[in-house]
């Protein structure tokens, strides 16, 4: 009797996913799903309805669209995650949200601050739970760095680097365009991973005082890296990013007592607090958790607990990051279609 009320339970608490991309990041979306029981994989969207039986029968999805405004108006969902181009997460997620879908969008939320805010006021309109999908922010070693802050003292500057070299930039160089560097759907380095730089920084530390950037500007009209100088009250903060040479420096927040370092920002597996007196302190956890699933765990919990938003990938965080993109671009010369609407 116990097992059945509790797959009785289990059932009713089932969040009806549609999901939009059928991408890499998708499928690591729905690995990650498998270990919350809450997410029910409903519906998939592709363009084509090749694409989408392909994706539906490697998925067992029973419900296929090739239309996003009938998807949208479907009773077969309750919520959608968004991983099409940047360009559409802003007009995609209108959409459903003007339907009373709940809407979990890949990083970065929208091509720019007033698409965000387009995106919040229909989000307040309908009711609906909209969330940014930032996974290291979410993940339980972040926590660790930030509820450890204070064990540091004074923080005079945080530090951190993601360089990745792309095999797209292999392509560009031979004069083929992927997608990565396309400006009309507003891409860049800034854009695909900067964001983990600073979006983390936003949530320990808010929004600077002021921005400098550097930065190279490629063929297309995207950048392909940058070197961004931020002030805040007492203290400096420091991003490097790039999409055409990697990097293995870690993360640093450094305070007056001690350093909290981090392996890296966009999947943090170890963290430790390394003191003036050369005591190390490791603050990091193994967890048996896939890296995705926080992001998929919060935003259920938001829709079920009928919150508005996340706490830690706010809104209001989301708007900084983005609105702190746009200055960057703006001094780097970076100019997407979607600034023009």
């Amino acid at each position: 009797m116990d097992i059945l009320m509790n797959a009785m339970l289990e059932k009713k608490n089932e969040i009806r996913f549609g999901i939009i991309g059928t991408n890499s990041i998708t499928e690591k979306i729905l690995e990650a799903a498998k270990q919350e029981p809450r997410f029910k994989l409903t519906a998939v969207y592709s363009r084509t309805q090749k694409q989408a039986d392909y994706f539906a029968a490697k998925h067992n999805i029973p419900h296929t669209f090739t239309s996003l405004e009938a998807m949208a108006s479907s009773e077969l969902i309750d919520a959608v995650y968004i991983a099409s181009p940047n360009s559409l997460h802003a007009p995609q997620s209108i959409l459903f949200m003007n339907h009373g879908k709940h809407v979990l969008c890949e990083k970065p939320l929208a091509s720019n601050a007033n698409e965000i805010r387009e995106m919040i006021t229909t989000a307040e309109k309908n009711n609906v739970v909209l969330m940014e999908a930032m996974k290291p922010t979410l993940t339980p070693n972040f926590l660790a760095i930030r509820d450890n802050l204070e064990k540091i003292g004074t923080i005079r500057r945080y530090f951190s680097c993601y360089c990745q070299y792309s095999s797209r930039y292999d392509d560009l160089k031979k004069g083929i365009i992927q997608n990565a560097f396309k400006p009309e759907l507003s891409n860049g380095a800034v854009m695909d991973i900067g964001i983990y730089t600073i979006y983390p920084m936003v949530v320990l530390f808010g929004k600077p005082k002021s921005i400098n950037a550097t930065g190279l500007k490629l063929s297309t009209g995207v950048d392909g890296q940058g070197a961004i100088n931020f002030e805040y009250d007492g203290m400096n903060a420091t991003v490097l990013y790039s999409k055409i040479a990697n990097s293995s420096l870690p993360t640093e927040i450094q305070g007056e007592e001690g350093t909290i370092v981090s392996d890296r920002i966009n999947i943090i597996s170890g963290v430790s607090i390394k003191y003036m007196n050369g005591e190390e302190v490791v603050i990091s956890s193994q967890s048996p958790l896939h890296e995705y699933y926080y992001e998929i765990a919060e935003f259920i919990g938001l829709i079920q607990a009928d919150k508005s938003q996340s706490e830690i990938n706010s809104l209001y965080n989301s708007l900084i990051t983005i609105e702190i993109i746009d200055e960057i671009r703006k001094q780097l010369g970076i100019v997407y279609p979607a600034d023009k609407k």
